[in-house]
């Protein structure tokens, strides 16, 4: 058993807890994590990379990262890359990397064996048709017409049908269970199905593929997987995966497994079992693969790693830490309760982190013009600003002061309201680092706004001055007109304008609920010390909130910045 006082304990820590005391497995733990390379990896898959490598590391086992590669048609070789590199991201390493295909002769060899034990026969039923046999929740289906035939004829229609003799969908390999199974999963499952689709690992070696279900129990027995996590959906497919392994029985069968080390892949065999806990689930958000490959071919957002999706590559673009989503899921904890929980808190979760971790920049996303008239036109002038206020490690920089400063246009209001404690005509405000200045004339353009606003220093209220310690109740943020560096600052929100955009009430899907003001774009202006910032770099722009350069569009001489997240949770109160 684990000694870590600091692993958080939960029903599958318990179930391991008891295994390693009784010394099931030889006192192994070998999770794995097996996406299916037909997207991007998304929020949700997450919670379970961080559960299986967590569990691994946790015990001192180890973890694999297996690609469930069985259905080629829906899969790339970028996918593969994507998923390989969000979970380094998220600060893991596998101890081996495979693929389902690595296993397909041992599953040809496993299916043979089923048909040889007569626990398996090809089936001619075309997809309607089996449908149609199957039944349903209350009725019992009725057993295909070609169940009964001979060993000898399902072993050859399956070797003909491995050799490419027949078409798509003219055949099909089927377990022979139980079609008056209350558990639909049972009845009579397809193992393999025809398609002649060439493969981006094996090309076209194989005119049949294997069926999830049947190949990922031989997947996991193969690599020696102790604890197969799985999410609870495929807690009615667990009887078909534990009956798969009886009927194989891999550990003493190890003629099965010798393509494996002919291949130099042999692991320790081995009979797992599979737990499935609840997934994870968060509001305004969608996590369909296919809903999300939607929204990127029509065009409705900028690619699988926009920022605005909720995919891993989305998330790491906008600036999300992964020590954030990892403290995230372990706040969400384990369990079999479903649930949905607020995106506000993994948004916390974001603001936590960056507080420690995102040095401090003076940036204004809305300009408006602010002069101080009692100093020179040419005055020039350096102050040292801590690069963060709660961490004296961060050093400090220097930030330019001239005599014509960029002011938000929210810290000034012409005509003041109750509670506004900035910037007004004729009042006072404490510009930060510099001093306290009064409003003393208002320039406007011809439309009637607010173009400049004219104010006077209070020398005696600079730092080092006897009168520093005088008290305002405003302070201000600027940059320096002189020396500020214009940059594209896109402001994001959430995608979708509804907490559960896949409600179908009054007919509407999730493209319905699609927020129109999710992205919007500014011309700002930030300090000169950004000039050289690397893409991927965040940091707190004081008083406005946590920004990243964009890793794709950010250059020097071009600053891109993307918000991560404000400094509040603003959404909850814009919402009521």
């Amino acid at each position: 058993m684990s000694s870590n006082p600091s692993i958080v304990n939960n029903f599958i820590r318990q179930i391991i807890n008891g295994d390693q005391e009784t010394g099931k497995h030889g006192g192994r733990v070998v999770t794995r994590f097996p996406p299916e390379p037909n997207g991007y990896l998304h929020l949700g898959h997450a919670k379970s990379i961080c559960l299986n490598f967590g569990v691994a590391g946790d015990y001192a086992g180890v973890c694999h990262l297996r690609l469930d590669d069985t259905n080629p048609t829906r899969e790339d070789p970028e996918f593969v890359e994507a998923i390989k590199a969000d979970v380094r991201w998220l600060g893991f390493e596998w101890d081996a990397l495979r693929h389902a295909s690595d296993y397909f002769e041992v599953i040809y060899r496993c299916a043979l064996k089923l048909i040889g034990d007569g626990k398996a026969f090809v089936c001619d039923l075309s997809a309607d048709e089996v449908r149609e046999y199957r039944g349903t929740l209350t009725e019992p289906g009725r057993n295909s017409p070609y169940r009964e035939r001979s060993i000898a004829e399902n072993l050859d229609l399956f070797q003909r049908m491995r050799a490419g003799e027949f078409p798509d969908g003219a055949k099909t390999l089927r377990a022979k269970i139980d079609m008056s199974s209350g558990n639909i999963n049972l009845r009579d499952p397809a193992l393999y199905r025809i398609r002649k689709t060439t493969h981006q690992n094996t090309g076209d070696a194989w005119p049949i593929y294997p069926m999830y279900d049947y190949a990922h129990c031989i997947s996991d027995a193969v690599e020696g997987i102790t604890h197969s996590l799985c999410t609870l959906e495929f807690e009615d497919h667990r009887p078909l995966y534990d009956w798969c392994l009886a009927q194989i029985d891999l550990p003493n069968h190890p003629e099965l497994t010798q393509p494996l080390v002919d291949a130099g892949l042999r692991m320790p065999v081995s009979t797992p079992q599979q737990i499935e806990f609840a997934r994870g689930n968060l509001d305004y958000t969608v996590t369909s693969k296919r809903k999300l490959a939607a929204l990127v071919e029509d065009g409705l957002v900028d690619g699988w790693d926009d920022p605005r999706m909720p995919t891993l590559a989305g998330v790491r673009r906008r600036g999300y830490p992964a020590a954030a989503i990892r403290g995230f899921w372990e706040r969400a904890g384990v369990s079999k309760q479903v649930s949905t929980i607020e995106y506000s808190v993994l948004e916390a979760c974001v603001r936590e982190e960056l507080d420690a971790s995102a040095a401090r920049r003076l940036a204004v996303i809305d300009p408006i013009k602010l002069a101080i008239t009692n100093l020179a036109g040419d005055h020039a002038e350096t102050l040292t600003f801590p690069n963060h206020p709660k961490n004296e490690a961060f050093g400090t920089r220097a930030v330019p002061f001239a005599r014509e400063l960029w002011i938000e246009r929210e810290d000034f209001l012409e005509v003041p309201v109750k509670g506004f404690h900035r910037l007004v005509p004729g009042g006072e405000v404490r510009l930060r680092g510099v001093g306290i200045v009064k409003c003393i004339e208002v320039k406007k353009d011809t439309s009637g706004n607010v173009s400049e606003v004219l104010c006077t220093l209070d020398a005696t209220s600079r730092p080092g001055q006897e009168g520093v310690e005088r008290k305002v109740k405003g302070t201000i943020h600027w940059v320096s007109m002189r020396h500020a560096l214009e940059a594209e600052v896109r402001l994001f929100e959430r995608l979708f304008t509804v907490a559960d955009p896949d409600d179908d009430a009054d007919g509407k899907t999730y493209r319905d609920h699609i927020n129109p003001d999710s992205r919007r774009i500014v011309r700002g202006f930030v300090e000169p010390s950004l000039a050289s910032v690397a893409p991927g770099t965040a940091f707190q722009f004081e008083r406005l909130g946590y920004f990243v350069t964009d890793s794709r569009d950010h250059a020097a001489g071009k600053p891109v910045f993307n918000r991560i997240v404000t400094l509040r949770d603003s959404f909850a109160k814009a919402a009521k």
